[in-house]
């Protein structure tokens, strides 16, 4: 959300690329798909100045710097044996303790204002727990869509009006069904693939199916890298938790993935490739739905899906605070009191995420065995 104020003091009041009514049907749009909302709006904003180069410059410009920073921690990264080192990546798990359930009563809040949607979401929290395949995880999704139809059926969905593109419905018709091979591709042929293209696929589907903004990417990213076993659970934990204190969007922990699961030369391809594959399903998503935006921002059912599904997504991240995020930082009192504590200022004292990230690995160093 932050990045969604930047956009609209930079490209609404500033530039005056879009009016107040086009960038709200924009942000809509970008919320309702699945995938990063930030990286869409981004891309869509570029698409829209200045045509497919634009897009593909906004999407650079506001990708890469992140990228590249989560890239050189993973390369920093393998000096983190000592006791400091453990210290620090401890204190990053206990970042990640606050901001997740710092995200989880933000959406819970907002997205789940009745008692049928947080029905939704705490059905979805348990059947999450009990299983973790991205095939569950659909179903769960797919759920949601549909009982959402019930549940939510007294909201109104918006209308929209057309952007000006330059291409129309028959490109985006087909963007959608190469979004659509892709994402086959990724489920049913991944475990035939080379280990590049089961990594390609892995990550492709994570961005193909998340639903919510950058927080929810966590339990499919787990369930992509940590239970293959590609990635230690230390290590995502860790990588998590430095993406907080990063600029740019949350789906660039995708690099530093790529490089844990391809620890020699091969780091950068790993790296490249992860990036690209989790933030493509988004962008080919709102590449093809844009020209169909104003005959389906009309229908009052979009929104009623819409609720359901964004009640399921709390459920999700509710399910993923549980496991691996508490299970894997929590290990004594003293944890829980610094997560606490971090949870409250950034909750309710507004602290600046750096401040966050200083007071957890901090106090992690003070309370932990390089002081024994």
């Amino acid at each position: 959300m932050a990045h969604v104020g930047y956009f609209r003091r930079e490209f609404v009041d500033r530039r005056r690329w879009l009016d107040e009514e086009h960038f709200g049907q924009l942000l809509a749009l970008c919320q309702f798909l699945p995938g990063p909302a930030s990286s869409q709006l981004g891309f869509s904003i570029g698409l829209l100045r200045a045509g497919w180069p634009g897009a593909i410059a906004a999407f650079l410009a506001f990708t890469l710097p992140s990228a590249l920073l989560m890239f050189a921690f993973a390369l920093w990264s393998n000096h983190l044996a000592s006791p400091w080192g453990q210290s620090v990546v401890h204190g990053l798990k206990l970042v990640a303790v606050a901001i997740v359930a710092q995200g989880v009563m933000a959406m819970a809040r907002k997205l789940c204002p009745d008692w049928p949607r947080a029905l939704l979401a705490v059905a979805a929290t348990a059947a999450s727990i009990l299983n973790t395949s991205a095939w569950t995880q659909l179903l769960i999704v797919a759920c949601g869509a549909a009982l959402g139809l019930w549940a939510c059926r007294d909201l109104n969905g918006r209308q929209g009006e057309t952007f000006s593109l330059r291409y129309g419905p028959k490109a985006g018709a087909w963007l959608l069904v190469l979004y659509g091979a892709l994402l086959t591709i990724a489920i049913t042929a991944a475990p035939d693939l080379p280990r590049l293209g089961q990594v390609a696929s892995a990550f492709y589907r994570t961005g193909a199916l998340v639903f919510g903004g950058g927080h929810v990417v966590l339990p499919l990213l787990k369930q992509a890298v940590v239970d293959p076993g590609w990635v230690m659970p230390d290590a995502f934990l860790s990588g998590y938790g430095a993406a907080q204190a990063m600029p740019g969007p949350m789906f660039t922990l995708s690099a530093f993935l790529g490089k844990q699961i391809y620890s020699g030369a091969g780091g950068w391809l790993g790296a490249t490739v992860s990036v690209l594959m989790i933030f493509l399903p988004g962008l080919l998503l709102i590449s093809g739905v844009l020209p169909y935006w104003r005959s389906l921002a009309s229908k009052a059912w979009v929104a009623s899906m819409l609720a359901g599904v964004n009640a399921i997504v709390v459920g999700l991240l509710a399910s993923a605070f549980y496991n691996p995020v508490w299970v894997g930082a929590m290990r004594s009192r003293q944890d829980i009191a610094v997560a606490a504590i971090a949870f409250a200022g950034i909750a309710w004292a507004r602290w600046p995420v750096l401040i966050m990230v200083a007071w957890c690995v901090g106090a992690s160093l003070v309370i932990s065995a390089p002081f024994t």
